[in-house]
């Protein structure tokens, strides 16, 4: 089976990774520049076959997603192993910094935080293996490349997949609005998960298996932030943190 990914910045980082097989890489009919010209480059490189059909062919396979005149067929998206993951953050230099999602429905809220937790420096992102988005063609192409470079995991149950976390000595922090602790409020330099709900927010199962809940205090009126906006907030308030702490990574 073959995925298809689109978009100039994904495709290329496809090519330039090699983490997946790429079958060939189509271009829109009269579509330059210097990023395609890179494009068609590295699909050489590769050995990838590089084909040039009309706009309206690049509409269909992208179904009517923003390709940028670049589509590129490739091997199944591949999903890294929990536990080899877990291993390797553990065993890693720097503190662990995980991110867990709980049941995100919406493939582009998954390719944002996907690309928001890559800029971070997060060690690996962990869904679950049903009733949630997977790495589709559309989470792939918001996540600008970062879904080939952050080992996206599935686990089969949330709850127990948290319990698993702290059982590894990796702190589990929820975040949710309205919870009383702010998100400062946390030290985020030791071992961490942070665990983020769907559109619905953190189920509860989900929530009172957390070490602890916090939450970004938002003005009068706002009820909610976007999911990756909120991901970023706390990702890189643990950046910060580590960086005054002078941890390594």
């Amino acid at each position: 089976m073959s995925d298809v990914v689109f978009g100039t910045h994904p495709v290329l980082e496809l090519l330039r990774l090699r983490q997946r097989s790429v079958i060939r890489v189509v271009l829109a009919e009269g579509r330059g520049g210097a990023v395609v010209e890179r494009i068609a480059a590295a699909a050489r490189d590769a050995g990838v076959t590089v084909q040039r059909q009309p706009e309206k062919a690049l509409d269909r396979i992208a179904e009517g997603g923003a390709h940028q005149g670049v589509v590129a067929f490739v091997a199944a998206a591949h999903y890294a192993d929990a536990a080899e993951v877990l291993e390797r953050v553990r065993s890693g230099p720097a503190p662990a910094l995980l991110v867990v999602l709980d049941g995100v429905q919406d493939p582009r809220n998954l390719g944002a935080v996907i690309r928001t937790a890559a800029a971070a420096g997060a060690g690996g992102l962990f869904l679950p293996e049903r009733g949630a988005a997977g790495l589709t063609a559309a989470a792939v192409k918001v996540s600008e490349g970062a879904a080939e470079r952050l080992p996206v995991c599935r686990v089969g149950n949330i709850v127990q997949f948290i319990k698993l976390l702290k059982e590894n000595e990796i702190w589990v922090v929820g975040l949710e609005p309205g919870a009383p602790k702010p998100w400062t409020g946390f030290d985020l330099t030791m071992p961490v998960a942070v665990v983020l709900g769907g559109e619905e927010g953190l189920r509860r199962l989900a929530r009172e298996t957390c070490d602890e809940v916090v939450s970004i205090p938002l003005a009068a009126g706002v009820e909610s932030l976007n999911l990756s906006v909120a991901a970023g907030v706390i990702l890189f308030e643990a950046v910060r943190q580590r960086r005054a702490a002078g941890a390594p990574g």
